[in-house]
């Protein structure tokens, strides 16, 4: 064989496994995604009556050893009877979670100096104390927004800033919260502007515990204490399962997590009663709390330098390592704002 045949064998062999790779490739990733569409069909079409066993507070998507979709069902306790093995060849997983609770007060946990639950210079952080004037309550400042007209408002929970739907537009916001010792007037950070109501029944559809205060760059800074993670960017992510996540709060500071569960109809438990949630983001510490009461309205970003919104945290269960959040996009759809970041 001559040498220049022997080189175009040569040549022809390569392109054939690089096609023949790619083409795997595609197929798998076409596979994968088959897969997790059927899962997600699986898990919604078994929603309503999975959620009406005794015990079972949520579904989910989540991911097995082998990082295959599966549906994971959120249990109040471990002896929840009539838990299917797998639905239509779909495994299905119990997860432990206990109920799940809207996270409002709290004492505080660690943080900087001063603490999140402290009264802060103006312009002050996101990530720290506040709520609702008329309110003996406190929650966290998820960050700093802005809509087309330039305006600025503080972004944080319905339960935090609207007093679960009984708020009117105007009222005072302040930081930190009353019950962290704040002061109408003296403590002032803005004035509540909008909400998305709650509605509190097992049977509604609700997609996020959202409101705005309106504020300035005088009072509010777009940055979190030096001890966090600094400034969000104004571009957001997507959730997805095992992404490393991390949040600042007024309690437990700056905490970092994964998520391992997504699409989740979750039941949450608030003062007015109990509101279903639907398509949330489920994170999980497994050290150490990720979230506890008093860090509603925490903003979750991404684990990287990048520091992506992801979520928006305003609920979690009584150990703190599960935390559920809305996914930031329909939040900053149901303001028309956007992130005032990096």
């Amino acid at each position: 064989m001559s040498r220049r045949k022997w080189i175009q064998m040569l040549v022809v062999t390569a392109v054939t496994a690089c096609l023949l790779l790619f083409s795997g490739l595609l197929s798998a990733q076409g596979n994968s995604e088959q897969a997790f569409e059927r899962v997600r069909e699986v898990q919604e079409r078994n929603t309503a009556w999975l959620m009406a066993l005794p015990g079972v507070v949520g579904t989910a998507i989540g991911e097995d050893e082998s990082a295959r979709p599966i549906v994971l069902l959120l249990l109040e306790h471990g002896a929840v009877a009539g838990i299917p093995p797998q639905l239509d060849g779909v495994l299905v997983r119990p997860l432990v979670t206990g109920k799940i609770v809207a996270l409002q007060k709290g004492k505080p946990g660690g943080g900087s100096e001063p603490s999140p639950t402290s009264r802060w210079p103006r312009p002050v952080p996101i990530g720290v104390s506040t709520g609702n004037a008329n309110e003996n309550s406190a929650g966290t400042i998820g960050c700093r927004v802005k809509d087309g007209s330039g305006n600025l408002y503080a972004l944080s929970n319905n339960h935090v800033y609207a007093r679960e739907n009984n708020a009117a537009s105007g009222e005072e916001v302040l930081q930190p919260g009353r019950y962290d010792g704040g002061k109408p007037g003296e403590d002032h950070l803005g004035n509540l502007s909008v909400y998305v109501p709650i509605v509190f029944s097992t049977s509604a559809e609700n997609t996020v515990d959202a409101a705005i205060a309106l504020t300035t760059a005088d009072l509010l800074r777009t940055s979190t204490p030096a001890n966090g993670y600094g400034t969000p960017n104004s571009g957001t992510t997507v959730a997805s399962l095992n992404q490393k996540v991390q949040k600042y709060g007024r309690t437990t500071g700056l905490t970092k997590g994964s998520i391992n569960g997504i699409n989740a109809t979750v039941n949450v438990g608030y003062s007015s009663g109990t509101a279903r949630f639907v398509n949330q983001i489920i994170v999980y510490s497994r050290t150490s709390a990720f979230i506890k009461a008093g860090d509603s309205g925490s903003l979750l970003v991404t684990d990287n330098a990048n520091n992506s919104p992801v979520g928006l945290l305003f609920a979690g269960d009584s150990s703190g390592k599960y935390g559920i959040a809305n996914p930031i996009v329909p939040v900053l759809n149901a303001f028309g704002v956007t992130i005032d970041g990096k």
